[in-house]
C-alpha cells in the first residue's frame, strides 16, 4: 500500500470564528475536528482545533492508470485554509511509491484541481465566513508520502528531491538528515519541500503535526510579505509627510504613528497565536518530529525576519514619537516669543487713548 498527500495552503485573511462555521455546516455535509489518536490528550495541545471539511475530490491520469484523487480542506481559526488532495492505491506494493512520486514531482499537473478545489471551499465557506482577501498566486504546497513498509527498492532520495539521478553522498546524507523512528517497523524522514512516513499503520498523528507545521510556516512568510508592504508604505508616508509644512507635518506624523501601532499590535498578536498554534509537551518523539519539521522548512528565519521588521516599525514609531515632541515643544516656544513680544509692544508702544 502507498499513499500520496498533495497540500496546498493559503492564508485567506483574518481570523475565523470556527465553531459558528462549524455549526453553520453540520446540518449540510461532515465536518470533524483534529484529534490525535496514539497520544495522550494532555501530550499535544492545540486551542482551536482546525475544522476539517470533506469535498468532491477528483481523478487523475497517472501511470498506472485513472485514479481517483480524495479531496479535504483544513480551516485554521487564524486565517489559513489547508487544502489536500490524497492519492492512495491499497493494493499496490510499496514500490509504485517511487513511480506515483516522481511522476506528481513539483505537483505536476495538479493545478486545475487544486483551483477547482479551492473555488468548492469558498464556495461552501464563504456564505458564513464573507469575502476574504484571498491571494490565489500566494501559497505553499507541501507533500506527503506514505508506504506501508520499508522497501529496499525505493530510492527516499529521489522521491524527495523528485528526480532520478546519481546523488553525491553528501547530498543523500544531507536529504535523509532529518530522519526520525519510534518502533522498528516506522521512518519519518522529512525535508523542506516533503517527507516520506513508513509506517504499518497510517501514521495520522505524525500526518497532522507536519501539516500544522507547513501551515505555520506559510502564516509566517505570508505576514512576513505583509510588513514588508507595510513598511514601504510607511516610508512613502514619511516621505510626503517631509514635504509639507511643519504643522501639517505634526498631524501627519501622529496618523501615522497611530496607524503603525495599530499594525504592530495587530501583527504582534496574530504572530503570537501563530507560534503557539501548538504545543507538543510530553511525547519527547513527537516533539523532535515538530521541532524538526519547523526547522527543516525554516520556520526559524522566517521568524527573525518578521521580528526584525516589527522591531523597525517599533523604532520608527519612538523615532516619529520624539520628532512630534520636538515639533511640540518648537511650537510652544514660538507661542512664548510671541507673547513676550507682544507684551513688549504693548508696554513700549502706547495705546491710543492711554
Amino acid at each position: 500500500m502507498y499513499a500520496i498527500r498533495f497540500y496546498r495552503m493559503y492564508d485567506i485573511g483574518e481570523e475565523i470564528d470556527l465553531r459558528s462555521l462549524e455549526r453553520n455546516l453540520a446540518a449540510g455535509m461532515p465536518t470533524s475536528r483534529s484529534r490525535f489518536h496514539r497520544v495522550r490528550p494532555t501530550s499535544i495541545t492545540i486551542e482551536e482545533p482546525p475544522l476539517l471539511i470533506r469535498l468532491q475530490g477528483a481523478e487523475a491520469l497517472t501511470p498506472r492508470g485513472t485514479l481517483p484523487l480524495a479531496a479535504m480542506a483544513r480551516v485554521f481559526d487564524f486565517g489559513a485554509v489547508s487544502i489536500c488532495l490524497r492519492l492512495e492505491e491499497m493494493d499496490a506494493p510499496a514500490s509504485a511509491l517511487e513511480e506515483m512520486a516522481l511522476f506528481f514531482a513539483g505537483h505536476e499537473g495538479l493545478s486545475p484541481h487544486f483551483e477547482n478545489t479551492l473555488a468548492e471551499l469558498l464556495g461552501i465557506v464563504t456564505p458564513h465566513i464573507g469575502v476574504r482577501p484571498l491571494d490565489c498566486r500566494f501559497y505553499d504546497d507541501y507533500t506527503l508520502y506514505l508506504a506501508d513498509r520499508q522497501d529496499p527498492g525505493i530510492d527516499q532520495v529521489a522521491i524527495l528531491l523528485g528526480e532520478q539521478a546519481e546523488f553525491s553522498p553528501d547530498i543523500r546524507k544531507e536529504t535523509l538528515r532529518h530522519t526520525f523512528s519510534y518502533y522498528l517497523d516506522e521512518k519519518a524522514i522529512l525535508s523542506w519541500s516533503g517527507a516520506i512516513l513508513f509506517s504499518p499503520e497510517p501514521p495520522l498523528d505524525l500526518i497532522e503535526l507536519t501539516e500544522f507545521a507547513a501551515v505555520q510556516v506559510l502564516e509566517l512568510r505570508f505576514y512576513e510579505r505583509e510588513l514588508s508592504r507595510q513598511m514601504e508604505k510607511m516610508y512613502d508616508d514619511i516621505e510626503n509627510a517631509e514635504r509639507q509644512w511643519w504643522i501639517s507635518r505634526t498631524f501627519q506624523y501622529r496618523a501615522l504613528m497611530k496607524q503603525l501601532m495599530s499594525e504592530q499590535a495587530e501583527v504582534s498578536e496574530i504572530i503570537e497565536g501563530i507560534n503557539n498554534f501548538i504545543k507538543v509537551t510530553e511525547d519527547v518523539y513527537y516533539a523532535r518530529v515538530y521541532a524538526a519539521a519547523l526547522q527543516v522548512l525554516r520556520s526559524g528565519q522566517w521568524t527573525d525576519s518578521v521580528n526584525r521588521k516589527l522591531g523597525t516599525i517599533r523604532e520608527t514609531y519612538r523615532m516619529l514619537y520624539e520628532e512630534v515632541n520636538v515639533q511640540h515643544a518648537h511650537f510652544l516656544e514660538w507661542i512664548v516669543i510671541l507673547l513676550i513680544a507682544f507684551e513688549i509692544f504693548i508696554f513700549i508702544i502706547p495705546l491710543p487713548g492711554h
